[in-house]
């Protein structure tokens, strides 16, 4: 697989792009599961004001995802410097710099919206960052994964007390962490929280270690430029800190990301199963 990834890397972003569409397209007429669940989580976030318009986001929405797949090999296999070329513009940095100077950490939110492989490795080329890693179902894919995003100063925390312990380490010494906010916690390790509109098992993760440290919180998106030209990278600190409550936090962390996603809402990966119940968790009906 490695080799394989190594191949499909030489070619160019706006070739994989293309192949990419083609995929996205495939999956989801192959996959009668995938495309419930992308065109119901699309369908409810009420992101179109017609029919039209929900149908032409739904298309953009099944190319962008695949897209996210063919875009992989350049990203995690290309050599270092040509994958950082990739990123053609950036925004908010000055606000990064700020913040950077305040040497008092910084908590990158990167959700599952363009290209969030890509920031990380963007990132820790000037500053060490610790990465929250969840190894995927798939063992294959580990050595690629885990190669791929160990770029830089990066370093991988796993998913456990372990790697909770390693972010706050990271934090206290002012670094960086980067955390996929809308990524489903286990049971016990979250709070429900509406994300558009529809109740969501939210991390609480965020907002203690933003409470034990006073760490800047930052939401990063890595938007695809059209035709392969690359991405625009863009750094939005969230500001206030988030409230003492775990719900309420929640409810401020996930409204942060709905405005990032409403930029750009096809690129948005609508396919994740973002609203699942956690085993052992009570589901709701309503916004806790």
């Amino acid at each position: 697989m490695i080799w394989l990834f190594k191949q499909l890397a030489r070619f160019p972003l706006w070739w994989l792009h293309a192949l990419g569409i083609g995929i996205g397209w495939l999956v989801y007429l192959l996959s009668p599961r995938y495309a419930s669940r992308l065109r119901a989580n699309l369908t409810n976030s009420g992101l179109f004001n017609s029919p039209l318009e929900e149908r032409q986001l739904l298309r953009q929405t099944i190319a962008e995802a695949g897209k996210s797949l063919a875009e992989l090999p350049a990203v995690w296999s290309r050599p270092y410097e040509k994958v950082l070329s990739l990123v053609k513009t950036q925004h908010g940095t000055e606000n990064l710099a700020e913040l950077i100077e305040q040497k008092q950490g910084i908590i990158f939110l990167t959700p599952h919206l363009g290209c969030y492989e890509i920031s990380g490795q963007f990132v820790a080329k000037q500053y060490p960052l610790t990465i929250l890693y969840r190894p995927p179902r798939l063992s294959w894919l580990e050595p690629v994964m885990s190669g791929g995003r160990s770029r830089g100063m990066v370093k991988l925390a796993p998913t456990n007390l372990a790697g909770v312990k390693s972010l706050l380490k990271a934090l206290k010494k002012g670094e960086m962490v980067g955390i996929l906010p809308d990524q489903v916690p286990g049971n016990g390790e979250g709070v429900w929280a509406d994300f558009f509109g529809r109740p969501a098992y939210t991390m609480t993760l965020v907002q203690r270690l933003q409470k034990s440290t006073n760490a800047a919180i930052v939401l990063v998106f890595a938007e695809r430029l059209p035709g392969g030209a690359g991405f625009d990278l863009q750094f939005e600190p969230m500001g206030a800190a988030l409230p003492d409550d775990p719900v309420a936090a929640a409810r401020a962390m996930n409204g942060a990301v709905e405005s990032l996603i409403r930029r750009n809402p096809a690129q948005y990966l609508w396919s994740y199963n973002r609203y699942k119940v956690p085993s052992g968790a009570k589901p709701v009906e309503n916004e806790a």
